[in-house]
């Protein structure tokens, strides 16, 4: 009797999605353990999440449910205890404290180069890329860098600042492409390992940090994918440290993933597997945290184009995954695909946002042009 209730809220739950339970449209969802009923709906999208993980049920296209469950909203008519438990453990712990900064790389950065290495592109960007007449991945990611750089009027012989440098793609580009010096630093043993190795010809420098560490003089900084590690209890310190390391006539651009109003706690699945100790900033969380310390010249938003980077990062994924198979478990397999494409389907929602936020400290003076677009 009591299955028969959970299966009967899931279920008008989707069709208010236009999702049919065991129909036969591509995003509709294909029950083949009945539990994941009374799991999903006691317990959200964790629970929903690890049934998916299970095998409990299958779904042809994870980012056309996720885009229909979420421009819906009916993700927010399931208020579960791992919901709760999460906003009250991020109002009362500090969970990106000096302490645990360098818990997400162990958990997901460190998780596999060959991982990464089958599912970026050949300069292992992990944030989204910029589809602005773009082919494929590869010339994506490219146009994004060079949109960036245009921002920040990097010139040879520039020192930049590379904070959450990732597997040193950002700031090999960087040095290549227009002479800077770059330092670059990461939390990710592996990725680190990765970077000295891939930058050893250029003018980089890679280093094992956190950024509250950080010291000395840059004519410029950037962070890509970032400041979703920071914090709202930190992130006037990471503007603060981004002013204190960077020359008053320089320029600081952030991009972060966004989030549409100010997140009391990670989502619990999320949490759990994919990203430890993370949170989404809001615009006001930003703003607030900026103010006395820069002067906003540019809010770029572009979300659609992180729906798309994901689909090419699951299909590269995918494609690879006989390779991959030797080192991960199916459960991996389900996990990944579920985390690259729920997300997919979140930015396609524009329930999740991603911004290019350009900041200096006194004011460009002059004329200046802010593209938002590559130049061609």
């Amino acid at each position: 009797m009591l299955d028969d209730l959970f299966r009967n809220r899931l279920t008008q739950l989707l069709e208010s999605a236009c999702v049919t339970i065991d129909g036969s449209a591509p995003w509709d969802v294909r029950v083949r353990d009945p539990r994941m009923f009374r799991k999903t709906v006691l317990e959200g999208n964790l629970g929903f999440g690890e049934s998916y993980m299970d095998g409990w049920w299958e779904c042809y296209n994870l980012d056309e449910l996720f885009y229909r469950i979420l421009s819906t909203g009916i993700d927010r008519e399931l208020v579960t205890l791992a919901k709760f438990i999460a906003s009250i453990r991020s109002a009362l712990i500090n969970l990106q404290k000096p302490a645990r900064a360098f818990t997400v790389g162990k958990r997901h950065y460190d998780a596999g180069n060959d991982l990464f290495q089958a599912m970026l592109d050949p300069l292992m960007i992990y944030s989204c890329a910029c589809w602005h007449k773009s082919a494929d991945l590869e010339q994506a990611q490219q146009q994004k860098l060079r949109l960036v750089f245009e921002k920040l009027g990097l010139e040879p012989g520039m020192r930049l600042l590379d904070i959450g440098c990732g597997w040193g793609g950002t700031a090999r580009f960087a040095a290549e492409q227009y002479g800077a010096k770059v330092v670059g630093i990461t939390v990710s043993e592996e990725q680190a390992d990765f970077a000295r190795a891939f930058c050893r010809d250029v003018d980089v420098e890679i280093r094992l940090m956190d950024y509250r560490q950080l010291d000395g003089t840059f004519d410029r900084i950037v962070s890509l994918g970032m400041l979703e590690h920071v914090g709202n209890r930190n992130y006037r310190a990471f503007f603060e440290t981004a002013r204190r390391c960077l020359h008053r006539h320089g320029r600081l651009l952030v991009q972060t993933i966004g989030s549409n109003t100010p997140a009391a706690g990670n989502d619990p699945w999320i949490e759990k597997y994919i990203f430890p100790n993370s949170l989404l900033p809001s615009a006001s969380q930003i703003a607030r945290a900026y103010e006395r310390c820069f002067i906003l010249e540019d809010w770029h938003s572009f979300g659609h184009d992180y729906s798309l980077t994901l689909k090419a990062w699951e299909k590269n994924f995918t494609r690879n995954w006989p390779q991959l198979a030797q080192h991960y478990n199916e459960r991996f397999f389900r996990m990944w695909r579920y985390y690259l494409l729920s997300c997919s389907g979140a930015f396609r929602a524009r329930a999740l946002q991603l911004w290019q936020i350009l900041f200096s400290p006194c004011g460009i003076r002059g004329k200046c042009r802010i593209p938002h677009e590559p130049a061609a």
